[in-house]
Order: structure tokens, then sequence, then C-alpha cells
């Protein structure tokens, strides 16, 4: 297709997906599920693309943090199971129900409250139960003193009516981190998990899928992945844990020159006047800006890639636009494409620079970005903001 988009603009190559999929889905065998996890809109690359890519590949599972995510994948007609990670409120358990969702349960008045609405429909809701076993944030407390109380809790939620507990999960806070200290503690996680399974078993309660391995477990943790795993940034190629397993970048941010001025020595450049000119200088104006999710903390600090080499930032970007040096890339002209990230300018080293981590970075690309995706080489469609 066609593609007249040359301010800003990310380019999704679908073909990554499907290799980094491929290969993370080699990794864990057949007999493992495999979960994608598709929140935050595919962590910025597009969740209903992303979904109808997994669901073709054969992936068996999404998994998105709010009803509203899990509505925008039903309305696309994307038909495989979903779970909502997140919070949902009981008023809208008809609708979980309408659309085939599955919820997280995350502690026992949930349970009761889901519960009485799946009653008052008369559907039922598919649950999966989530276990605190160090993440200090969502789930049912089972560690020590709270061993016996937090199985008969879950034990009670799991036999409401109105509720189906298909599945049971933890998630762990460090198995993406290296070092000893870590790997103890993702190993504490786990054993408390398996303890909690164990113990739900001995009371005649059992899951068709126990899953606790996010990314850093699918990577490094082969004796956790159970019944299912459940990948969401080595999908999308980024992470050191990413480059080592050999996948690869699915999103690629793009801008273009669209100005080129020249300026005398002593000259300063933009908000603050923090930078000045040592030379005469050839000034390239690029139209993205921390509005885009270009973060304002990359000014005077990163290189930005043109057909001619690297340009460095000049000055503080602004919300809109930011300006480059083209000094010594004398072949850029007005129209040309520029790269941000995602081919020599690598996610993770962004992440390093700014302080942050990779998925920030994916994330922060703004809903005023147009999305490209190419499959075999070619651009097949794209999402704008505003819709055409």
């Amino acid at each position: 297709m066609e593609t007249d988009l040359r301010r800003t603009w990310t380019e999704i190559d679908l073909d990554h997906l499907l290799y980094n999929y491929r290969v993370l889905r080699e990794r864990v065998g057949k007999q493992v599920k495999f979960l994608g996890v598709v929140k935050a809109d595919a962590y910025g690359h597009g969740a209903v693309q992303v979904a109808r890519t997994l669901e073709e590949a054969g992936a068996d599972y999404l998994a998105v943090s709010s009803l509203d995510e899990a509505r925008e994948l039903r309305e696309h007609g994307v038909q495989m199971p979903v779970l909502i990670l997140g919070h949902t409120p009981p008023e809208q358990v008809s609708e979980l129900i309408r659309l085939q969702i599955t919820q997280a349960v995350s502690a026992e008045a949930k349970a009761e409250e889901y519960s009485a609405a799946a009653v008052r429909c008369g559907g039922t809701l598919k649950i999966h139960i989530k276990v605190d076993t160090g993440m200090s944030r969502l789930g049912f407390l089972c560690d020590g003193e709270h061993f016996e109380g937090g199985v008969e809790r879950i034990a009670h939620s799991c036999g409401l009516p109105g509720l189906e507990a298909e599945g049971i999960f933890t998630h762990f806070a460090v198995s993406d981190e290296p070092g000893e200290e870590n790997e103890a503690y993702t190993r504490r996680q786990f054993d408390l998990f398996r303890r909690v399974i164990d113990a739900l078993g001995d009371r005649g309660r059992t899951f068709a899928l126990r899953h606790c391995a996010n990314s850093g477990a699918v990577a490094y943790y082969p004796d956790m992945w159970m019944d299912m795993v459940r990948p969401g940034i080595l999908l999308y190629g980024l992470t050191e844990m990413a480059e080592g397993l050999g996948l690869k970048s699915v999103m690629r941010l793009m801008t273009c020159v669209s100005t080129i001025k020249t300026y005398e020595a002593g000259t300063t450049i933009s908000y603050g006047r923090l930078y000045k000119t040592e030379r005469r200088t050839r000034v390239g104006v690029l139209p993205i800006g921390y509005a885009d999710g270009f973060f304002r903390s990359f000014s005077n600090c990163l290189q930005v890639q043109t057909g001619d080499g690297p340009a460095p930032i000049l000055g503080r970007i602004c919300m809109d636009m930011c300006m480059v040096d083209l000094t010594h890339c004398p072949g850029v002209a007005v129209g040309d494409a520029v790269e941000i990230f995602g081919g020599k300018n690598s996610v993770n080293e962004l992440a390093k620079l700014a302080g942050t981590i990779p998925y920030e970075i994916v994330c922060a690309v703004s809903k005023r970005v147009p999305r490209i995706y190419y499959r075999d080489g070619k651009a097949v469609e794209r999402k704008l903001w505003i819709e055409e």
C-alpha cells in the first residue's frame, strides 16, 4: 500500500513479530501453551494487529490490562481467549461474560463480588486466581503465616457459584535480573507457588492452566514454564534477554527532515539557549518532539541516524520538533527519512541513556504517531490516531 505519512511514524515489522513468536514457541515446546501479552496497546505496537498476527500463528491466549483493551480486540474480530490481568469493576461482569473474557481474581472479596454479579446475570465467568508470592502487588497472600488462610480463601473463591476457575498464576519480581540473590528470590517465589498449588490439590482443587513464566522466566528458568508461558517484552524483541535469544526488534520510530538552515558560530539553539554553535553549523529541524514520545531527556546527548550517518541532537527537544547537526551529513536533504530508534539506534541503548527500561521507550510513542505495518517487506496496514 502507498504511505504518504512523512512527518513522524513508526514501522511495525510483523515478520519480526512472527519470527520472535516462532523462536519462543520452539523454545518452550508444543506441550506448553503460549500466552502473548498485548496490554498497553501491545507495548505501543498496536494490540489489534499484534493479536491478529499471534492468533493466525497459533498462540493459545492473550493478556491485557483492562476490559477496554479486551473489548477492542473482540470488536476487531479477535476470537482467541483473553485474560484481563488488572482490575475490572463487578458492575462489568455481564460484559466480561458476553465477550467471553477471562478475569484475574486477586482476593476473596473480589471473587465474591464477581460471583454475585455472575449469578445475577445468569452466566458463568471464567477466572484465573492470582497468587502474591513476592511481587507485593495483586494476589492472594499465602506467604508465612498467611499460607493456610490464603489457601482456604482461594479454595472458597474457586467454589463460588457463577465462577469457573480455569487457571492459577503468579508474577515474578526479578526473574529478568541477573545475580544469585535475584535467582534465589525467583526460586523462592516459584516454590511458594508450587506449595499453594499442591495444598489446593490436597483439597480437591486443580487447574487446567498453571502459569508463572513471564519473559524473564521464559529466557532463564525452563523449569518454571508449567502449563503456559506469558512472554511480553520478548515478543517485541527488546531488552538484553531478547538479544541473547537472537530475537528481532519489531518497532522502528522514524521522522524526516522538515527544514535545513546554516547558522554562524555563536548561535544558540532551542529553549533555554543551552547549546551554542562553535562553528558554522548546518542545522536540520525534525518534526518530532516529546509530545510524540521522544523524551526531553535525550536533549544534547543522543544521535539520530540519517542516510548519511549519525546526527547529534542540538539543544532541548521541544514539544513537536527538535534540531540536529547535519554539518557532517552533506547528503541529507529536506524530506529525507531519519531513524530515531529500532535499527542502528537500539531501543535498549536509548533506555540506558534515559535511565529507564525499553518498555517505557516504546510505550511512550504517542497515539498521534501513525503505525505502519509491514509483511513481507511491504506496507499492508496503517493505524492513525484520527481514522481516515
